[in-house]
């Protein structure tokens, strides 16, 4: 895979991790909960763990491609609030649109 296919890659797939929070019911897309709606706290929570699981993925891919670079503060910084502007679409849908009740 060349580097740019793997810059995208990570791309996506942090933007897929962001919303996953938002676009369902469940504990990590799989553990059903007893509750109708998860709650915002978990759902925050959820978006930290897939966080962790971005940037797990995108630190192989770096290491798949060479070298790894270390990072500072600032990286981690920078990529908490790409996270949260990718997860944008996915807290819009779930909080701010109306959606019908049967």
């Amino acid at each position: 895979m060349s580097a740019s296919a793997s810059g995208w890659f990570v791309i996506l797939l942090a933007l897929v991790c962001a919303n996953l929070p938002f676009v369902n019911q469940r504990l990590f897309v799989v553990i059903p909960l007893r509750q109708a709606r998860k709650p915002l706290w978990l759902r925050l929570l959820e978006l930290i763990v897939w966080f962790g699981v971005a940037g797990a993925a995108g630190f192989a891919v770096e290491a798949n491609l060479g070298g790894t670079f270390t990072q500072g503060w600032q990286f981690y910084a920078i990529t908490a609030c790409m996270m949260l502007v990718f997860a944008f679409p996915g807290f819009t849908w779930q909080y701010l649109v109306k959606h019908r009740t049967a």
